[in-house]
């Protein structure tokens, strides 16, 4: 059996050894990066979890495809803080603060490219299935971002919206790194379709727990400015939750939104207006509970696959690691 001290040891090598290539710098050198700040590397662990399910050692059939995962996320999140106009990832500049808008892009666009490279080293028997997954997962990625601007010029939306939103923005991946592992490690299908379900109810999970952490998190843990989903009027999980809720405090979350953030100030007041409406309104602890509700979801489609208590017990620590969490 696979240990979990082998498959940190894999990824450890696997992103030390990651290689872009050298010229142009001013294209390349965002890639490094960006993979070189790290990050919780949570979809290429899963994917070598799920693979260590059904094979007793790790190759390099199934750690590409997992490298492939971690570079498609981190175009991603280039491409997500022009848009969000973030200035700070995992407690450093962004690409775009640290180099520029225009150069952001095309270093996105390209790492884009460089994660097809790797997942086109699954295995030849099974490369159209793992291709087909992580196209369409990809294009899922892309629809949920979508649908998070659109919410932008929305005055509140429906719990059914959001969460179909972030079921394409992030649970999708982290579905599609449950089920890679599986489909690369030869499983059958309808043990891949479990995963990907387990993978998917805990992508949500950890959105849910994102968006908690964004109001009431410890900036110095969290990597990044507590708040920036209030300031920027997003329609986090806690936000579309208030409005279901806020019948008679609705006014007084409106005003609170329309706050003004031009100075520092300006933006703590908001941020603290518009938390202590969650906090009237219980939504904080709502979040958390849903939370739990997800993961108990999530555990259903593991209680499926009649592993045994050591495979399944990785699969329920991991689960943990993800939504138990202060970053």
């Amino acid at each position: 059996m696979i240990q979990q001290t082998h498959i940190d040891n894999a990824l450890t090598e696997l992103f030390a050894n990651l290689k872009f290539t050298q010229e142009p710098a001013g294209l390349y050198d965002p890639l490094r990066y960006m993979m070189e700040i790290g990050g919780k590397r949570i979809r290429p662990r899963l994917c070598l979890t799920t693979y260590s399910l059904f094979k007793d050692s790790l190759d390099r059939k199934v750690l590409a495809p997992a490298a492939a995962l971690e570079v498609f996320h981190s175009f991603t999140l280039i491409h997500d803080d022009i848009m969000d106009k973030a200035d700070v990832r995992r407690g450093v500049p962004t690409v775009y603060r640290k180099w520029n808008e225009n150069t952001a892009i095309l270093s996105g666009d390209v790492m884009s490219i460089e994660s097809y490279k790797l997942i086109a080293e699954a295995p030849a028997e099974v490369l159209p299935e793992a291709l087909q997954l992580f196209s369409k997962t990809a294009a899922e990625v892309c629809e949920g971002q979508q649908y998070d601007m659109d919410f932008e010029n929305m005055e509140c939306v429906p719990m059914e919206d959001y969460m179909k939103m972030i079921g394409l923005k992030t649970a999708v991946l982290i579905a599609c790194s449950a089920k890679m592992g599986a489909v690369i490690a030869g499983a059958p299908a309808e043990d891949c379709e479990r995963l990907y379900r387990y993978g998917y109810d805990l992508g949500l999970a950890f959105q849910i727990a994102d968006d908690w952490l964004d109001t009431y998190g410890d900036p110095e843990v969290f990597g990044k400015a507590i708040g920036g989903d209030i300031v920027n009027n997003k329609k986090s999980w806690l936000m579309t939750r208030a409005f279901e809720k806020a019948a008679d405090m609705k006014d007084e979350l409106m005003a609170a939104m329309a706050m003004p953030v031009h100075t520092a100030e300006h933006r703590w007041a908001k941020v603290d207006a518009v938390k202590g409406i969650y906090d009237k309104l219980g939504i904080g602890e709502e979040a958390k509970q849903e939370i739990i509700r997800l993961h108990s979801q999530a555990m259903g489609y593991i209680a499926q696959l009649g592993l045994a208590p050591e495979k399944a017990a990785m699969l329920e620590n991991y689960a943990k690691k993800l939504i138990d969490r202060t970053k």
